[in-house]
């Protein structure tokens, strides 16, 4: 099977081959004789008889650092009637453009599949969607309220704070239950962000790992534990994570297990979790990473499986 691929993601130009997860799917896609193409999401252009165009470039892909894309020549593709499959695949951040994004791919469902599910992208932000599995969550508050944030540290004691729709760790602050920083930073997220934020209980077992576990249309494919550097909370590869060989917990088996149906009912068929000591803190359904490490540390190809999920619904 021969399939038409859109990928809409960031310029090519910036991909990482040695991580980077949208690239290792693009790979996957193309062994398999799939066509690809690729564009931005500033060149999505609703028209007047209801089509959904993109202004993109045929690409060819391969593993050689410095040399691994090469685009054709422009073209306007419409995403109905020449694509079969669109990935939505740029990085956050999730806000007013990303969601005009979503609502514009809405649009050219079912004839073109989406992946994930543009109104499931939409309805489940990473620290918004994790909220209906709260059972599964360290203590969590969400708020604009320093008076809040103080009662919450006087029964949890040390704290994390970040924003809402942040992402790849940005902005994510470890406060003591001594720090006088706290009302200062509760100023500036509220001066920086309109939305409220973040306030979960510390887990100390973060410096054992922060483990990114993928599903694959609602299904564990495997995980990697994320260990943070040397003075840091955050385990994110983006901000000098290092990854580890681990296999999945029963803990965390039971946590995908409680996904699984909820997922793949919503359409979110490449989903990344994250986990830290049994705790489930996000559900990252945007442009989930990890698999180039997962694969790794494995000898699993995730990009097959992701794949052979596509096709079926095809």
């Amino acid at each position: 099977m021969s399939v038409n691929v859109a990928v809409q993601m960031d310029p090519m130009e910036k991909v990482n081959i040695a991580g980077d997860s949208s690239f290792a799917i693009m790979i996957a896609g193309q062994t398999r004789g799939h066509r690809l193409w690729h564009y931005d999401v500033k060149h999505l252009s609703y028209q007047a008889d209801g089509a959904l165009k993109a202004r993109a470039r045929p690409v060819t892909v391969q593993r050689v650092e410095g040399d691994h894309y090469e685009f054709g020549d422009w073209e306007t593709i419409d995403l109905r009637s020449d694509i079969d499959v669109v990935l939505m695949r740029q990085d956050p951040p999730f806000d007013l453009s990303y969601i005009t994004a979503t609502h514009l791919l809405e649009r050219i469902q079912p004839d073109t599949l989406v992946v994930n599910d543009p109104a499931s992208v939409r309805n489940a932000p990473e620290k918004i969607f994790v909220l209906d599995f709260a059972e599964f969550m360290p203590p969590t508050m969400i708020t604009r309220s320093l008076d809040d944030v103080r009662a919450f540290q006087r029964e949890h004691g040390e704290i994390v704070v970040k924003p809402i729709y942040g992402n790849a760790g940005t902005a994510v602050f470890k406060i003591a239950p001594d720090d006088g920083n706290l009302p200062a930073l509760t100023e500036l997220f509220g001066q920086v962000w309109v939305e409220p934020f973040m306030v979960q209980a510390f887990l100390p077992d973060v410096s054992q790992g922060d483990k990114r576990i993928i599903l694959v249309d609602g299904e564990p494919t495997g995980g990697v534990n994320r260990l943070p550097k040397k003075g840091e909370i955050r385990s994110n590869f983006a901000v000098g994570g290092s990854g580890a060989a681990s296999e999945l917990t029963p803990r965390e088996l039971e946590i995908c297990e409680a996904l699984g149906p909820e997922l793949k009912k919503r359409g979110l068929l490449f989903v990344g979790i994250d986990v830290i000591g049994g705790y489930l803190t996000e559900i990252n359904v945007t442009s989930p990473t990890g698999i180039v490490s997962i694969d790794a540390f494995n000898g699993t190809d995730t990009g097959a499986t992701i794949w052979d999920a596509i096709e079926s619904k095809l």
